[in-house]
């Protein structure tokens, strides 16, 4: 009787423990699979805002705080714009001073906690740029697909993309750059966006799924007048796009790709995220399994990669080695592999999905010169 009590007790602590590994694994796996839309990703350092003055605002001494370019700077009540680290002021050895170029709406306060964004503006192209648009919405998979469009002269047009954690206004960083070359630009919102159809099963499939609602916008655009398009994501979106590029019925319209961030290699970034959220190393393999029993995804026979094997149209990467999200190597290896059609603009001292704001100049320059033979 003793045996088959300690046997039974035994089997109980096992499947306890079991149950406890795949709880702790679904847990970490919300790391990337429930990010919430519109604010900084869980590897952006919290900063403590010190002083303000006249175009200047006094920030904690980090990495983050010192990186080159012009961000967003949120709080819970403020968004304001910061340029370039000032030369001028005098540093402390606990602050960083940097240009403060505008305040979007709130103060930012002496005690106030923030974190960096690459989103510099807010609301949407008329309010943000001042740029005519048109709200539509496009049929989708799961429900109409909010987008805004901007029109333009040419029969090449740009759907552009968001990617992990970001909304619509990410994009604008870019959209004065190509509404400046008269490309007609198709902006949308896709399912997971707090404007957009849930998923059913309320997940972040990481670009997976996504890109059937990048394909239903692909198709609006053909059906209304686009020659060609090119394709252009950040982060997941840049994934989206490759997978569009690679199964849509519409591929030969895809003249392009521009992939800024790409997420190549899902399981990386999943671990990423999850570690940034202090998920114990050794739960790390378990997020990766529960997110693949949840979401399916397996990838193309090997956890997470994503291919360009068959797609053979102009691409331009903006990545670098700062990325800790998305990781640059596997940036590289597609470059590499596909010399004849990628190209790899390496970028700096700029985290996931700011490859822009760490030159905003320098980067709409190769944007144009990428952009030039597609018009």
């Amino acid at each position: 009787m003793r045996t088959v009590t300690a046997t039974a007790a035994a089997v109980t602590a096992v499947i306890g423990a079991g149950a406890a590994a795949v709880a702790a694994g679904r847990f970490a796996s919300d790391a990337a699979l429930r990010i919430p839309s519109g604010r900084p990703l869980p590897t952006e350092p919290g900063l403590t805002v010190h002083a303000t003055a006249a175009g200047e605002v006094s920030l904690t001494r980090d990495l983050a705080a010192l990186r080159p370019g012009r961000y967003g700077l949120v709080g819970e009540r403020f968004h304001a714009v910061v340029g370039p680290v000032l030369d001028g002021p005098a540093h402390s050895a606990d602050t960083v001073v940097r240009r403060l170029e505008r305040v979007t709406y709130g103060t930012p306060e002496p005690g106030d906690r923030a974190r960096f964004t690459p989103n510099v503006h807010v609301g949407d192209p008329g309010t943000a740029l001042g740029v005519d648009h048109t709200v539509l919405d496009v049929p989708g998979e799961l429900g109409p697909l909010p987008a805004w469009f901007v029109p333009g002269d040419r029969d090449t047009w740009v759907i552009a993309v968001h990617g992990l954690g970001a909304t619509r206004e990410h994009v604008l960083n870019v959209l004065g750059a190509l509404h400046r070359h008269q490309f007609p630009v198709l902006v949308p919102a896709y399912r997971g966006d707090p404007e957009a159809p849930r998923p059913p099963d309320g997940l972040n499939h990481l670009g997976e799924t996504e890109w059937r609602d990048l394909d239903a916008v692909l198709r609006h655009a053909v059906d209304s007048g686009a020659r060609k398009v090119v394709l252009y994501g950040f982060s997941t979106g840049a994934t989206m796009a490759l997978r569009a590029a690679a199964r849509s019925e519409l591929r030969e319209r895809v003249a392009g790709l521009l992939l800024d961030s790409p997420v190549l290699d899902w399981e990386s970034t999943l671990r990423a995220l999850a570690g940034a959220r202090r998920t114990p190393g050794v739960l790390l393999p378990l997020a990766v399994r529960a997110a693949q029993g949840r979401t399916g995804l397996y990838g193309d026979h090997r956890p997470g990669v994503v291919r360009l094997d068959g797609i053979a149209i102009p691409t331009q990467i903006f990545h670098g080695p700062d990325d800790t999200v998305a990781p640059w190597r596997f940036s590289c290896r597609l470059a590499a592999a596909h010399p004849n059609t990628v190209t790899l603009q390496t970028v700096r001292g700029a985290p996931h999905a700011a490859m822009w704001n760490a030159d905003p100049a320098a980067y709409e320059e190769s944007l144009r010169r990428f952009l030039v033979p597609l018009m």
